[in-house]
């Protein structure tokens, strides 16, 4: 496999969440490196945290295993069990089927970079832990838990 031109990689800002709980992620952004590469089954994404900025609403997934590693900068991980600071080099992992709901806030003053690497599972459901959301399977956009769906947002 040829190296990956970082930069070439196309960068896609902000997240699909319907309003209002797209706010705190809209300044986020992404670049799919492991889809760049041509890969199937696991996704690897560098994303960048503004200040103030939110890598997702705090979830958790029953079937998709996450690993987050910083690489620049500071985020404050947030889990049922309360908040942790991560700086370069600390890395977390979620297990599936873990309902311990998380996601990573830069509290700090500079742009924080974090290397997010999960598995690919058509049969995941994601929970938003903290508010009246989901996702999958095989569902197309977000809905509530008694299963309305959101309005799509058009991206």
């Amino acid at each position: 496999m040829p190296k990956i031109d970082i930069v070439a990689v196309p960068i896609r800002r902000g997240s699909g969440y319907p309003p209002p709980f797209d706010a705190p992620c809209a300044a986020r952004t992404r670049r799919r490196l492991g889809e760049a590469g041509g890969l199937r089954d696991f996704g690897v994404n560098l994303m960048t945290l503004p200040p103030g900025g939110w890598s997702s609403q705090r979830h958790w997934h029953s079937h998709e295993d996450e690993f987050v590693w910083v690489v620049e900068g500071e985020l404050t991980l947030v889990t049922d069990t309360g908040e942790e600071i991560l700086r370069p080099g600390d890395c977390a992992a979620f297990k599936a089927g873990d309902p311990d709901g998380h996601h990573l806030v830069n509290k700090s003053d500079r742009p924080a970079k974090v290397l997010e690497i999960g598995n690919s599972d058509p049969r995941d459901r994601c929970v938003y832990s903290d508010i009246d959301m989901v996702a999958g399977p095989g569902a197309a956009g977000y809905s509530h838990r008694d299963g309305a769906p959101y309005p799509v947002k058009p991206r």
